[in-house]
């Protein structure tokens, strides 16, 4: 795993093996450890950051670049 500086300063280490696909890019799962024991969030392979949103729906948004995922459940009442 690769270790980096969120953007609130911590070390986080992202393991680019497991994550989502994007409309700009793939997110990877980011780690607070490097045993990969306690998840802390994603990283957007697009524009490299740490600053995504998640949403109750399971989509995830880079608050940077727009890159976004679709919802992991979607039901046709919510269009």
């Amino acid at each position: 795993m690769e270790a980096l500086t969120s953007t609130d300063g911590k070390t986080v280490y992202v393991d680019s093996t497991q994550g989502k696909r994007g409309a700009k890019g793939p997110f990877y799962v980011v780690y607070t450890d490097a045993e990969a024991t306690s998840r802390w969030g994603f990283y957007c392979g697009n524009c490299e950051t740490t600053d995504n949103a998640v949403d109750a729906m399971g989509r995830i948004q880079c608050n940077q670049c727009s890159n976004r995922t679709k919802a992991e459940e979607w039901d046709a009442a919510h269009e």
